[in-house]
């Protein structure tokens, strides 16, 4: 799978994985819904940084399609709302 981390690029990212990076997503997801912006803030930091350590980068010049598309870690939680699916950043497969 291929994941974009929007203003940073693309890495490649084995399906195996999602099941960790799931468990990241609903916590972001509960702390969304709570209001939690320090927890949010911390959460999404956590989970780039986990796609970052378990995926391979790809090239700059990589015309590669993206699976999914995460966002940057400036983000707001408005921005990240309004990018959710009923399962949140992270689809299950």
């Amino acid at each position: 799978m291929i994941v974009r981390i929007m203003g940073e690029g693309q890495v490649r990212l084995a399906d195996s994985h999602l099941t960790e990076l799931n468990k990241l997503d609903d916590e972001l997801l509960a702390e969304m819904q709570k209001g939690d912006h320090d927890g949010f803030r911390r959460t999404l930091h956590a989970l780039l940084e986990k796609v970052r350590e378990l995926g391979e980068p790809l090239p700059d010049a990589s015309l590669d399609p993206s699976d999914l598309i995460l966002p940057a870690p400036d983000a707001t939680l408005e921005e990240v709302s309004a990018m959710l699916t009923d399962e949140g950043l992270i689809p299950s497969y």
